[in-house]
């Protein structure tokens, strides 16, 4: 991965293969994209030019500036002017049409432009209740803007009469804001973190649940159809609750589309299609929440068994001055006696009475005690050493995606950019998850201080997970700091080795021995272009 490739985004990503599109590829694959769903879309248009109950091309638009940078803002103003070309065939004059396509096109750039901002703090992983809310709120006011202002110039020019303004602006409303709630943070969480749920037979059931719901609504209870719209709350927060935001995005998407298929089968005006769609608007929002809730609940949860294992670790240890007295007195005595029984050999082999048995017997006994210290070290090592117990099969963007979330206020403190790639078809390694987390948060951190150090307003760290042979699964971080002293060496590093003025260089020691201790190795690399540091870990058995 070179470093224009990577810096197409700023956000992990976890399909390299998308990542190393070409800007005109991907842009074409974003108007086709964006085409292709308003034309699927185009359903109970308010009038013949086509203000839609559900505009999913809304969200496609939201997807690409966010995860792929504001560099691709234009489309935004040329995809509107080509789904009208293609899909309405332009049903206004040249002027009105490049006018409206501008209203969209400005009033989503602008809103994009607030959520890109470092200040807002806004994660398109989605990865905190706040990011959702934001989001939200964003896409909320921006749509209502631009369907106010898009329907007001039609009101204006003699399209739409003053008294439909209301309802027209309702309905572009509803329409835009249902497309960017669906869609985005499905799309945002797939193209970020791959695939998170594994199908299994109770996420069938799930589905399976929310079809039967809607057969029930629309083909077997035409009289209660809104009343009994609200049993898709049950097999939607079924899926917020087991799966979290990951499962629920996928759920409230299978809604969506399986609402729309279902209003499609009755007959033309047989329903309120914008009626029903607010409703999925409070079912997405509830949904996406409780999920948003569940996801935020388990990353603090394993925050926390990190933190505990840390002070079981730190407990076990307790203070340095503790543990320094504890070695003392415990190899003080043996090495004593050792240093007596030298000195006594020294002496017998100075005399020229000395006897041969003599000298065997003393020095035996200097061995013994030599061998008693070497035994309370293997004992204080056994004391202190990892735990290999919690070791089990994981996925690796599992391991990346979550200390990602962990290290996110650092980086974000010192305005840093990650990117992260991922080589397809790569197995789970056998590791503990909190010991690697911990090894590639230290890294992280290590990362974004030395960037910090130089000021750099623009730094970033790169994450490539990649096979290395069989048995092995490479992991790659690397930065645009100042790099590593030349004579600084992973093989050569001392236990207490640090080149920070208060660092006990604990950090790098440390993550060298968990990896070593998984079966791994890890190398140090890099130049004045940043620091590279590499460490590998066995590919889980069977995979």
């Amino acid at each position: 991965m070179n470093a224009s490739t990577a810096g197409r985004r700023s956000v992990a990503m976890a399909f390299p293969r998308i990542l190393a599109l070409p800007p005109l590829a991907l842009a074409v694959g974003y108007i086709v994209a964006y085409v292709l769903m308003d034309w699927v879309s185009f359903i109970q248009p308010f009038a013949p030019f086509g203000i839609t109950p559900w505009n999913p091309p809304t969200g496609v638009s939201f997807v690409l500036v966010l995860l792929f940078g504001q560099r691709y803002i234009p489309l935004l103003f040329v995809a509107p002017l080509a789904a009208d070309i293609v899909v309405r065939h332009l049903p206004f004059a040249w002027p009105l049409e490049i006018g409206t396509s501008a209203i969209d096109g400005a009033g989503y750039a602008l809103a994009l432009l607030v959520l890109l901002r470092p200040a807002v703090g806004f994660n398109p992983s989605l990865t905190s209740m706040r990011d959702l809310v934001t989001l939200i709120a964003v896409a909320a006011i921006s749509s209502g803007a631009v369907a106010m202002s898009y329907v007001g110039i039609l009101v204006l020019t003699g399209w739409i009469l003053p008294s439909d303004f209301a309802n027209a602006a309702l309905h572009f409303w509803i329409g835009d804001l249902i497309g960017i709630i669906v869609v985005t943070p499905f799309a945002s969480i797939m193209l970020t973190r791959g695939r998170t749920v594994r199908f299994s037979l109770e996420v069938a059931v799930q589905i399976a649940a929310i079809f039967a719901t809607l057969t029930l609504v629309f083909v077997y209870a035409e009289a209660h159809r809104f009343e009994l719209f609200y049993i898709l709350f049950l097999p939607v927060i079924w899926m917020a609750v087991r799966g979290g935001l990951e499962l629920v995005s996928i759920g409230v998407l299978v809604t969506q589309i399986g609402l729309i298929c279902a209003v499609q089968m009755l007959p033309r005006g047989a329903v309120d299609v914008t009626a029903f769609q607010a409703l999925m608007l409070v079912l997405a929002t509830t949904g996406l929440a409780a999920g948003a809730v569940v996801t935020q609940h388990r990353r603090t949860e394993s925050q926390l068994r990190l933190h505990q294992e840390s002070l079981g670790r730190v407990a076990r240890l307790g203070s340095m001055g503790e543990l320094a007295a504890m070695i003392a007195h415990e190899i003080n005595q043996p090495l004593m006696a050792a240093g007596t029984y030298a000195r006594l050999v020294a002496d017998e082999l100075r005399s020229p009475a000395a006897k041969h048995a003599d000298l065997v017997e003393t020095a035996e006994k200097a061995a013994a005690q030599v061998q008693r210290a070497a035994k309370v070290v293997r004992q204080l090592r056994a004391l202190i050493r990892l735990d290999q117990s919690g070791r089990a099969p994981i996925a690796v963007e599992r391991i990346v995606n979550e200390t990602l979330a962990l290290a996110r206020p650092e980086l974000e403190r010192h305005s840093i950019a990650t990117r992260f790639a991922l080589e397809p078809g790569l197995p789970p390694v056998m590791a503990d998850l909190l010991q690697i987390e911990q090894v590639l948060l230290n890294l992280l951190r290590n990362a974004a201080e030395a960037i910090g150090d130089t000021g750099a307003a623009d730094g970033g760290v790169t994450i490539v997970a990649r096979r290395s042979g069989r048995e092995l699964v490479e992991v790659e971080v690397s930065d645009s700091g100042p790099g590593f002293p030349q004579d600084f060496s992973a093989s050569e590093l001392p236990v207490l080795s640090s080149k920070k003025p208060e660092g006990l260089g604990l950090g790098l020691s440390l993550c060298r021995s968990i990896v070593e201790l998984h079966g791994g190795t890890l190398s140090l690399g890099g130049g004045r272009g940043g620091a590279v540091v590499r460490f590998t870990l066995p590919v889980a058995s069977g995979s």
